[in-house]
């Protein structure tokens, strides 16, 4: 087990411990949870290193904290984020000069400069932020070429298992998930510009990916509507098409994810009608029997936890209160689940059991002191 890992590892379950030891003041199992995830060295490459693994994920966890015992190691670990950053900048610089796709890694919230940028978001650091907008601003507002058809500057140069393919990924792929695709910079951008950072160009890439995900809500078979989580290059084409079977409601690549990118983008830009069609897609989701039934586990990641935790945010800045009665109901599903098939025994936020006890912590009536650690997950 990875013990500077949050997707996976110990770095997920020390998160939980954070949050929990500032809502009870009581910070033994906090402190020792720090204690494993910094015993040993971290990663720190720049190719390797991101939100979910190594200095930046321990940094995250550590500053979420906010004990005056972590500020030694915090500073330690602010200077290598920094360094690592820089040089991912660097390299996508290289790369969109190059005119080339950029691969998933790049750019997106669990391995690139999105999820990077979501903690220096949280952590405060201004200055190389904004350099990190900027990148996003390019990725979102720069078409590029592929196979001789424009597609948009996010569209990744692999299939997604992040390695060139042939057959339907030959030419690529367009991601629309909010853990590896276009929602995840659409949902960082939008934060970032609620708490008051922007960088030139900001509110348009905004705006520009409201109407991609605009255009691309497909109405699905019998009623409702969804995006799709992934497209080759022949399907992106074609187009929006309806009658679309629908998808299984995660947050990492599912309509519930998605909606909370678009829901807000549409807060930034004070732009009604994206956030009526976030939260109106959304509850037709979780009213959706079909996309219910296809949720196994109680995951953060692609489980009933996810989709209660982004629906409960969604509904906190809905427009009408239709969502925020449903509420109950997803919650009774979660509990049913555990119930059935118990919590994960495995660590980590996404997959494991510290994702699941940080939705129920949050979710529960006394809230915790330290609201905003779902920034990691781009839901606030």
């Amino acid at each position: 087990m990875s013990h500077d890992n949050l997707g996976e590892g110990l770095a997920g379950t020390a998160l939980y411990e954070m949050v929990a030891a500032r809502a009870r003041e009581d910070w033994a199992a906090a402190h020792a949870a720090a204690k494993a995830v910094t015993a040993r060295p971290v990663t720190a490459h720049p190719q390797e290193a991101s939100l979910y693994h190594g200095a930046p994920a321990v940094a995250y966890v550590l500053h979420l904290g906010g004990h005056r015992a972590y500020a030694r190691a915090l500073a330690e670990l602010d200077a290598e984020v920094t360094a690592i950053v820089t040089d991912r900048l660097n390299a996508a610089a290289r790369r969109m000069d190059s005119t080339m796709p950029p691969t998933l890694r790049e750019y997106d919230l669990i391995s690139g400069l999105t999820g990077l940028g979501a903690y220096l978001l949280h952590r405060g650091r201004d200055t190389v932020l904004d350099q990190v907008l900027h990148y996003l601003v390019r990725l979102i507002t720069e078409p590029l070429t592929v196979d001789g058809h424009q597609v948009p500057g996010w569209w990744a140069a692999t299939g997604p298992s992040g390695t060139p393919e042939t057959g339907r990924f030959a030419h690529g792929h367009a991601n629309f998930g909010i853990a590896h695709g276009i929602a995840g910079p659409l949902a960082l951008l939008a934060l970032a510009h609620r708490a008051g950072h922007t960088v030139d160009g900001q509110e348009q890439a905004l705006a520009e990916g409201i109407a991609h995900l605009t255009a691309w809500a497909q109405p699905l078979t019998g009623h409702g509507v969804g995006w799709p989580g992934i497209l080759p290059l022949n399907a992106y084409r074609r187009g929006p098409v309806p009658g679309t079977e629908p998808a299984r409601p995660s947050w990492c690549y599912g309509t519930p994810g998605i909606a909370r990118a678009l829901q807000l983008a549409g807060l930034a830009l004070h732009d009604a009608d994206a956030r009526r069609l976030a939260e109106h897609t959304v509850l037709g989701t979780v009213t959706d029997s079909r996309q219910l039934a296809q949720l196994a586990d109680p995951s953060l990641c692609h489980g009933w936890a996810g989709l209660l935790l982004t629906a409960d945010r969604i509904a906190s800045d809905a427009i009408a209160p239709d969502l925020t009665g449903e509420l109950p109901a997803l919650r009774t599903h979660l509990s049913n689940h555990m119930v059935q098939h118990a919590i994960p025994e495995s660590a980590g936020l996404l997959s494991g059991n510290a994702g699941v006890l940080l939705t129920l912590h949050t979710l529960s009536t006394n809230r915790p002191s330290i609201p905003g650690w779902e920034t990691c997950l781009l839901l606030n």
